[in-house]
This record gives structure tokens, C-alpha cells and sequence, in this order.
């Protein structure tokens, strides 16, 4: 894949093919690991069915913590890449913006993990800890040849705006510097801010889902992303809280993979 040129690392290079499509060199995650920060949210309560219906709808993979992965990942239906979350915190902690790492690379590799990630706030109290442990984890999965996602979010008390395309620009570049593979950041709201934002990061960047939108609004956010450079969407409750899961991921899948105007992947969504 051209966007990973830069990666001599063949193990990493084989498992990004899982969590890449090869011809598009895009990627339609499917972040689950809210019950972690939330509890058990709408559309994750069965974790089978979860999963299972975004397999189906054509993701390329989802990410979840390591206890689920003992619930039934790939015992059945479409097969579907993992990637591992390494970092937790909840909404009710002191700093809900304080991320742990909970899981190591090690352990993740011997789940059968095609991918680890790791979630950064930049801005927040503890964000030096943070870009410590994302830094050590980077050089752990270039020795092992696991590929790594950062999520770099600008959050904290100096951050009057977490879609500021100079705040997600410096988010993103910083997650590249500390040696992640993929970046996952704020979308900026247009396609010439966001273009600025790829241009300033030499990682691949793709996008998060962001907060409940219509189904409109979501891939028009996806299709913009697409279009200004980015190599693709990490979507959680824009997908599995969705009345039609299979659908919504199938629309994601078109519009990130087949280039698919938006009216063309509405038709796909059961209404």
C-alpha cells in the first residue's frame, strides 16, 4: 500500500492488509471500546451481535478492549480484523480526560490483535504521562511488528475548540512524531482545514464518527474527509446505536471505499 511506503517492517505491512483494504488503501473501523468509558451503552450490550453486524456490513475492523476479545470476536459469522485498546479511563473518574495503559502489546499480539491503539489528549493535566507511555508503546510494536493507532484529541483547558484546525493539526502531528502508524483525530468541520492537517502529518489520518448526527451529516463528514486526503473513519455510535447497523456500515464502506455520493449510500440504510 503506497500510504505505508515509509514501513519496512514487514510484520507490520502484513497486518495492516487486515485492517486496510487493498484496493481502495482506506479503512472503516468500528470503535467499541465505550463500555470502558460509559458501561454498557445502547447497541453494545450484546457484544456478538455488535460486531457480527458490522462484519456484515462490510468494516474493516473493530476495536475493542482485551476482555471482549474472550467473548467471541471471530467464533462466528464474517471475519473481521481486531484491533486491541490499550489505554482506558471513564467518564467518572477525577480527569475523565486521564488515560491508563491497561493492556500491553504482548498481550495483544497473543490475542491474535491485527492492530493496538492508544488514546492521547493533548491539553489535558496528565498529558505528559500520556505521550510517555505512547512513545514507549511505539518503539514495543516496531520491534514486534504491530501496527499502532493513536488517538489524538486536543482536549483540555487551554483547548477552546476541539475541532481548531490548529489545535487538531498539532494533535495529529504529534502523534506522528511519537511514532504511531495511523492517526485518529477530530474531523475540522471543512475540506480545506482538514486538507492543511493531512499536508501537516506524515501519518495517514482518519477521522472520528464523532457525536450522533443523521445519517446525512455523518457520511457528507466522511465523504468531505475522503476528499481533503484522509484514509478513512473510526465510527462507534454513529454505527452500532444505529436502527440499521448492517446498513449505516454498508453506506460508510461505499462512501469511504467506492467513492459513493452520499444520496447513492442513503439507498442502502432501511428506513
Amino acid at each position: 500500500m503506497k500510504m505505508f511506503n515509509n514501513i519496512k517492517n514487514t510484520g507490520k505491512l502484513i497486518r495492516l492488509e487486515r485492517i486496510f483494504d487493498k484496493k481502495s488503501e482506506k479503512t472503516v473501523i468500528i470503535p467499541m471500546d465505550h463500555g470502558v468509558s460509559s458501561g454498557p451503552v445502547a447497541g453494545l450490550k450484546d457484544m456478538r451481535t455488535a460486531i457480527n453486524s458490522v462484519a456484515e456490513g462490510g468494516a474493516n475492523s473493530v476495536l475493542v478492549h482485551k476482555g471482549i476479545v474472550r467473548h467471541g470476536h471471530r467464533g462466528y459469522g464474517k471475519d473481521i480484523g481486531l484491533i486491541i485498546h490499550l489505554s482506558a479511563g471513564t467518564g467518572v473518574s477525577p480527569d475523565p480526560n486521564e488515560k491508563v495503559i491497561v493492556t500491553s502489546v504482548e498481550e495483544a499480539i497473543r490475542m491474535g490483535a491485527d492492530a493496538v491503539s492508544v488514546h492521547v489528549n493533548m491539553g489535558a493535566p496528565t498529558d505528559c504521562q500520556m505521550y510517555q507511555d505512547l512513545g514507549k508503546i511505539a518503539e514495543t510494536c516496531e520491534y514486534w511488528g504491530m501496527p499502532l493507532i493513536a488517538m489524538m484529541y486536543p482536549r483540555g483547558e487551554k483547548i477552546t475548540d476541539e475541532k481548531d484546525p490548529e489545535f487538531v493539526a498539532h494533535a495529529a502531528r504529534l502523534g506522528a512524531e511519537l511514532g504511531a502508524d495511523i492517526i485518529k483525530t477530530n474531523y475540522t468541520g471543512d475540506i480545506d482545514s482538514f486538507k492543511e492537517v493531512v499536508k501537516g502529518c506524515p501519518a495517514p489520518i482518519i477521522i472520528a464518527g464523532g457525536a450522533k448526527s443523521t445519517d446525512a451529516e455523518y457520511l457528507q463528514m466522511v465523504k468531505d474527509s475522503i476528499e481533503a486526503g484522509g484514509a478513512g473513519v473510526a465510527s462507534g455510535r454513529n454505527v452500532f446505536q444505529h436502527k440499521d447497523v448492517i446498513g449505516i456500515t454498508k453506506a460508510t464502506a461505499m462512501v469511504v471505499h467506492e467513492n459513493a455520493d452520499v444520496e447513492e449510500a442513503l439507498k442502502v440504510i432501511k428506513k
